[in-house]
C-alpha cells in the first residue's frame, strides 16, 4: 500500500538534510583553518610535533566552533544572501570561539586537569581566529558572487540587462535582490540618480552613470533591456518624460512595487516582482508626508465612525485610520455588498482590529440615532454621498435627500451626542456648480460652516477633485473600453480634470482633520489639471497598443458636466496651512437661518418632477449655473477620431 508523505514532513526532512550538510561543511572549514594556523606558525613546513598537537585538539576545537556558530545562527544561514550584518556576526562568533579555546587552554589544560591534551601556542589560537574569518567569510562571499555573476551561464537563461533609477539605499536593495533573484537572471548596467555627488561613484559595485534625464541615452548606449523604477520615487511629470524617452529609445520601463505593495502581496512575498507602468505612476506626485503624531492624537483610543465606508474614499479612510489604533471603528454603509467586502478584508487582519459593520442609510433618523446612542463616536468622517453627476441630473431629489438632508441629520446628531470632530468630504464640483450634485455639495458645505458657530463639535470640510480609479471614475471605464477593443468615449476634447490617488486623498483628509477648529473648508493641493483625452491616450499606450489601434469618440458634454473644474470661489482666499498640500479656503460667513430656509423650500418640492426640483435649485442658489456649458461647440468633431 502506498503511503503519501505530507508536504510539511517532506519540507522538514529537506531542511534537516540541508542543516546537516551545512554543519559538515563548517566542520571541514574549521578543521582546515586550524590546520592553516599551525602551518603558518611553523613557516609553512610540516612537522611531526605540531601535527601531533593538531590531531589531539582538532576535534575539540571544531566542536566548540560548531556550537558557537550554530547558536549564533551562522550554520543555517543562506550563503546566497550574505550581507554586512552577517560579517559582524561572523566576527563575534570567531572571537567568542577563540576566547573559549584560550580560556580552556589556560585554566584547564595548563593546570594538568586533562594531562592527555597538549597546550596550544597563543599565536596558533590567534592565527586560527583570522583563518576562520577568512575561510568562512571568503567561501560565502565567493559562493554568492559565483551564483549571481555566473548563474546565467549555468542555467542557460538569457540575462536581462537593466538600469536602475535611484542610487540610494532603496536602489542598492533593488540591485542586490535582483542579482539574487532565483526566477530570472539579471545583469546590472548601473544606476542613474539626480544627486550630483553620486555621479561616477559605485553603489553595490555598480557605477552611477548620470542623472535621471540621461537614463534613455545611457540605456540605449549600453544595450539595456529594461529601466527599473521603484514605485513612488518619481513624480508623474518626471516619470512620463522618462517613459517617453525610453520608449523612443526602444527600452522598456518596469516598476518595482513600493514596500506597501510588496507587503500586501500575498501571492509570493519572497520574490521581487517587476510590473509594467500603470497610470498611477504617470500621475503620481511627491509622496505625502503626514504629521503622524497629530493624526495619532486624533484617532488613537477613540471611537471613529466612517459613513460611506464601502466606497473608494470611505474604505481607504478606514484603512488609514486603522494604522493609528482606534478604540473602535464603525463602518456605516448603505450598500450591503460593498460593506461585506470591506468587512472581509479587515476580518483577515492579524490581529483583528475592533470594528463594527453597520448597514444604515444616513437619511434614516431612527437608525442613525440608534447607532449614535449605542456607540457614542468621538470622530466622524462623512464620506457617504451620491456623486455621479449625470445620474443626479435625472434624480435631483435623491441628491438633495442624501447629500443635503443626510448631512444635516448626521451633523445635528453629532452635536447632540458630543462628537468632537466631524469631517465631511466635499468636491471641486461644489465650486460654481453646473450640476445638481455639485449644488447639493455646496449647500452641505455651507450648512456645516453655519452650524459650526453654535456647537461644541468641530465641523470641518475637505474639498478635492477627482480620485483616480475610484468606483465609477473615468480610468476603469476607459480600461474596460480598451479591453473591448474600443472605442474610448470622451465627452469633449478640451475637458480637463484634477486627479489624485485614493491613498493620497484619504491621507490628506486625515491630515486636514487634525488642523480644524471648526467651520473651515480645507482644499487639497490637486497639482495640475489634465486633459481627459491625454489620459485616454496614456491608457492606450500602457495597454501595449498603438494610438491608431483604439479610436476615441467625442460624445459631447453630459448634463451638468463642466469643461474645467475649480477648487475655489472667486471670493475665497487661499491660505497656506502647516501642511504643504493642504490649504484653507477663507470665505464669507454662512448664516444658519438662511441655509435652513433654503432647505425648507427644497423640502417642499422634494417629491416633484426632476425639472421642478432643478428649477427650484436655480432659484435658491445664485452660484448654480445649470446648462451654462452643456452645449457642444460647432467646431468640435462629432464623429470618431483616432487618438493621435
Amino acid at each position: 500500500m502506498n503511503v503519501s508523505v505530507p508536504k510539511a514532513s517532506m519540507s522538514f526532512r529537506q531542511m534537516s538534510r540541508r542543516a546537516l550538510v551545512l554543519l559538515a561543511v563548517h566542520a571541514i572549514v574549521f578543521a582546515a583553518s586550524f590546520f592553516m594556523a599551525f602551518f603558518v606558525r611553523s613557516d609553512f613546513t610540516l612537522d611531526a610535533d605540531w601535527l601531533e598537537i593538531y590531531a589531539a585538539t582538532v576535534l575539540g576545537v571544531v566542536a566548540v566552533k560548531l556550537v558557537v556558530f550554530y547558536s549564533l545562527g551562522l550554520c543555517h544561514l543562506s550563503w546566497s544572501r550574505v550581507a554586512f550584518s552577517d560579517l559582524t556576526t561572523l566576527l563575534w562568533a570567531a572571537t567568542l570561539s577563540m576566547l573559549l579555546f584560550a580560556a580552556f587552554d589556560t585554566f584547564v589544560v595548563s593546570t594538568g586537569w586533562v594531562p592527555w591534551l597538549p597546550r596550544v601556542r597563543r599565536s596558533v589560537i590567534l592565527l586560527d581566529w583570522a583563518a576562520t574569518i577568512m575561510l568562512v567569510g571568503g567561501l560565502r562571499t565567493v559562493w554568492r558572487s559565483v551564483r549571481e555573476e555566473l548563474r546565467p551561464y549555468f542555467t542557460g537563461k538569457t540575462a536581462k540587462s537593466i538600469l536602475i533609477v535611484g542610487a540610494d539605499q532603496s536602489g542598492e536593495m533593488i540591485a542586490r535582490n535582483l542579482l539574487a533573484a532565483s526566477h530570472e537572471p539579471y545583469f546590472i548596467a548601473g544606476f542613474v540618480d539626480d544627486d550630483p555627488r553620486l555621479k561616477h561613484t559605485r553603489v553595490a559595485g555598480f557605477e552611477v552613470l548620470g542623472a535621471v534625464d540621461q537614463a534613455a541615452v545611457e540605456a540605449a548606449r549600453r544595450g539595456v533591456d529594461e529601466v527599473i523604477v521603484q514605485s513612488g520615487t518619481l513624480t508623474g511629470k518626471v516619470f512620463r518624460r522618462l517613459r517617453d524617452e525610453c520608449t523612443d529609445a526602444g527600452v522598456a520601463v518596469k516598476v518595482l512595487p513600493g514596500i506597501d505593495e510588496l507587503l500586501s502581496d500575498k501571492t509570493n512575498p519572497s520574490h521581487i516582482k517587476l510590473r509594467s507602468v500603470e497610470i498611477e505612476d504617470l500621475l503620481r506626485r511627491e509622496p505625502v508626508r503626514l504629521d503622524d503624531t497629530a493624526i495619532q492624537a486624533l484617532v488613537e483610543g477613540r471611537t471613529v465612525m466612517v459613513t460611506g465606508a464601502g466606497g473608494s474614499i470611505g474604505s481607504e479612510i478606514c484603512r488609514q485610520i486603522l494604522r493609528f489604533k482606534p478604540k473602535k471603528l464603525l463602518l456605516v454603509e448603505q450598500a450591503e455588498n460593498s460593506l461585506f467586502l470591506v468587512e472581509q478584508e479587515f476580518a483577515r487582519r492579524d490581529p483583528r482590529p475592533d470594528f463594527e459593520p453597520l448597514i444604515a442609510d444616513i437619511t434614516d433618523e431612527r437608525r442613525m440615532e440608534q447607532i449614535m446612542a449605542t456607540f457614542s463616536p468621538d470622530v466622524i468622517f462623512h464620506a457617504a454621498a451620491h456623486k455621479h453627476v449625470p445620474m443626479m441630473e435625472g434624480n435631483p431629489a435623491e441628491a438633495i435627500k442624501n447629500n443635503i438632508f443626510g448631512t444635516r441629520l448626521l451633523a445635528r446628531l453629532a452635536d447632540q451626542h458630543g462628537v468632537r470632530e466631524f469631517v465631511a468630504i466635499s468636491t471641486d464640483k461644489a465650486v460654481n456648480p453646473t450640476s445638481v450634485m455639485g449644488c447639493s455639495k455646496l449647500l452641505a458645505e455651507r450648512f456645516l460652516q453655519a452650524i459650526s458657530n453654535s456647537t461644541q463639535t468641530k465641523f470641518i470640510v475637505v474639498r478635492f477633485g477627482n480620485v483616480l480609479a475610484s468606483n465609477g471614475s473615468v480610468v476603469p471605464i476607459f480600461q474596460e473600453q480598451i479591453g473591448r477593443g474600443g472605442p474610448i468615449t470622451v465627452t469633449h476634447p478640451g475637458i480637463e480634470r484634477y486627479f489624485m490617488t485614493i491613498p493620497e486623498a484619504s491621507q490628506l483628509v486625515l491630515q486636514a482633520a487634525t488642523m480644524g477648529e471648526g467651520g473651515e473648508i480645507f482644499v487639497l493641493d490637486m497639482g495640475e489639471s489634465m486633459k481627459i483625452v491625454d489620459l485616454a491616450r496614456d491608457l492606450i499606450s500602457l495597454s501595449g497598443l498603438e494610438q491608431d489601434d483604439i479610436e476615441i469618440v467625442f460624445t459631447g458634454l453630459r448634463p451638468g458636466e463642466k469643461l474645467f473644474e475649480e477648487l475655489y470661489f472667486t471670493d475665497e482666499r487661499r491660505v497656506a496651512t502647516r501642511h504643504a498640500k493642504v490649504f484653507c479656503a477663507h470665505h464669507r460667513p454662512a448664516d444658519l437661518a438662511a441655509i435652513e430656509a433654503v432647505f425648507d423650500e427644497l423640502a417642499e418640492v422634494i417629491d416633484e418632477r426632476p425639472e421642478v426640483v432643478r428649477a427650484r435649485l436655480r432659484d435658491l442658489v445664485p452660484e448654480y449655473a445649470a446648462d451654462s456649458v452643456r452645449a457642444l461647440p460647432e467646431s468640435m468633431p462629432k464623429q470618431r477620431t483616432h487618438a493621435k
